[in-house]
C-alpha cells in the first residue's frame, strides 16, 4: 500500500508539472512550492500596469515573475498602450474579471474610473492588490507602493541643497488626476514651503510622453529666466526636461531631480544633466504585489499597505553595491 501511495503521489507530480508547462501565461513555476486552485491547478493573476510600453512596468513584471516562479502560480501581463488610455484599462481588467483570473494585481491610471470595475473583480471572488498607484475605495486587499508625498518631499529637498536653499524652480509632472502625479506633486510642494527663498513657478503635464515633455520645459525655461531647479516627476517627464535642458546649454545653471531610473535616465545621471534619481523599488512592488494575491486568494491575512521605499541616487553614490542592486535588479 505504501508503494502504490508513493507511486500515486509521483505520477500526480509530474502531471501537475506537465500542465504548468503547457501554460500559455508568461510566468514560469517552481515544482517545488505551487499554489493552486480548489480544482488543483496553478492559480492564475493577472499583472495589469498603466502601460507596456516603459522599463519601469517591465521591472515590475520581472519581480512578478520572480514571485510567480517560487509560488508555482500563472502571470500574465497587461497593460494598455499608453498610460492615458483609461478606458483601455478598463476594459483589461473587466476582461480578466470575463476570464475568472484567481486574482489581479493592479497599478490603476486613474484613481476613480478604475473604482468599478476593480470591486466588480473583488465582488466577483477576484481578491484585487493594487500596487505603485491605487484606487479611492479601501476594497482592494493591499496596496503596495511608495509614500509618493514622502518621497516627493525628499526630492524637494534635495533640490533645496543643490540651489543654495533659493530660487525658482518648476515641476514637470505627467497625467492630471492620477494618483500618484498627484501625491508627487503634493509632497514636492509641500518640502519647497521649508525653504522661504525658494518658490514654484510653473507645474505642467507631459502626459508620460517625452515630446511633450521636452515642449512644456521648454516654454516654462522661456517664460521664467533664472530657473534653478526642476522635478520631472516620472521617467518620461523626466527625459523630455534633461533633453530641454542640454537644447538650452543650461546643464551647469538648471539642477534636474528625476523620478524613477530607468536606462536613459540613469545615463543623464552619468552625463549630469539629472542631478539625482529619487529610485523606487518597482521589482519589489511586482514581487509583493504576487506574493500578497496569492495570500488573499488563499485567506491569509495581509497587510493593507506596504511602502517599497525609495533611495536618492547621485553620482557620489551610484556605484556602492546596493544602489547597483536596485537600479539593476535583473542582473
Amino acid at each position: 500500500m505504501k508503494k502504490l501511495a508513493s507511486l500515486t503521489f509521483v505520477m500526480t507530480s509530474i502531471f501537475a508539472m506537465a500542465l504548468s508547462g503547457c501554460s500559455s501565461s508568461s510566468s514560469t513555476t517552481d515544482s517545488k512550492s505551487t499554489a493552486s486552485s480548489k480544482e488543483g491547478k496553478p492559480l492564475n493573476v493577472a499583472l495589469i500596469v498603466k502601460s507596456v510600453d516603459s522599463e519601469y512596468w517591465l521591472t515590475v513584471k520581472a519581480g512578478a515573475e520572480k514571485a510567480a516562479k517560487e509560488l508555482g502560480v500563472n502571470v500574465s501581463f497587461k497593460g494598455a498602450p499608453s498610460e492615458t488610455d483609461i478606458a483601455g484599462q478598463i476594459s483589461i481588467v473587466e476582461n480578466a474579471v470575463n476570464q475568472h483570473m484567481d486574482g489581479i494585481v493592479l497599478a490603476a491610471s486613474d484613481t476613480k474610473a478604475l473604482v468599478a470595475p476593480a470591486e466588480k473583480a473583488i465582488g466577483a471572488g477576484i481578491p484585487v492588490v493594487t500596487v505603485d498607484s491605487g484606487i479611492d475605495s479601501d476594497k482592494p486587499q493591499s496596496f503596495i507602493a511608495t509614500d509618493n508625498e514622502k518621497a516627493a518631499e525628499e526630492a524637494a529637498k534635495t533640490l533645496a541643497e543643490m540651489t543654495g536653499k533659493k530660487g525658482k524652480v518648476a515641476v514637470v509632472s505627467f497625467v492630471p488626476g492620477a494618483a500618484t502625479a498627484v501625491m508627487r506633486e503634493n509632497g514636492f510642494k509641500a518640502g519647497i514651503k521649508q525653504f522661504p527663498k525658494m518658490n514654484i513657478v510653473a507645474t505642467q503635464y507631459s502626459q508620460s510622453d517625452k515630446a511633450r515633455a521636452l515642449s512644456v520645459t521648454e516654454d516654462i525655461l522661456t517664460a521664467n529666466p533664472g530657473v534653478v531647479g526642476l522635478f520631472g516627476a516620472n521617467n518620461k517627464s523626466a527625459l523630455g526636461a534633461a533633453q530641454a535642458i542640454k537644447q538650452k546649454g543650461l546643464e551647469d545653471k538648471v539642477n534636474l531631480i528625476a523620478f524613477d531610473a530607468d536606462p536613459d535616465e540613469i545615463n543623464e545621471l552619468q552625463k549630469g544633466t539629472i542631478k539625482a534619481l529619487v529610485v523606487q523599488n518597482p521589482f519589489k512592488m511586482g514581487y509583493e504585489g504576487v506574493a500578497n494575491v496569492v495570500k488573499a486568494i488563499k485567506g491569509e491575512q495581509v497587510e493593507k499597505h506596504i511602502d517599497t521605499g525609495v533611495t536618492v541616487v547621485t553620482k557620489d553614490n551610484i556605484n556602492d553595491p546596493e544602489v547597483q542592486k536596485l537600479l539593476f535588479p535583473n542582473k
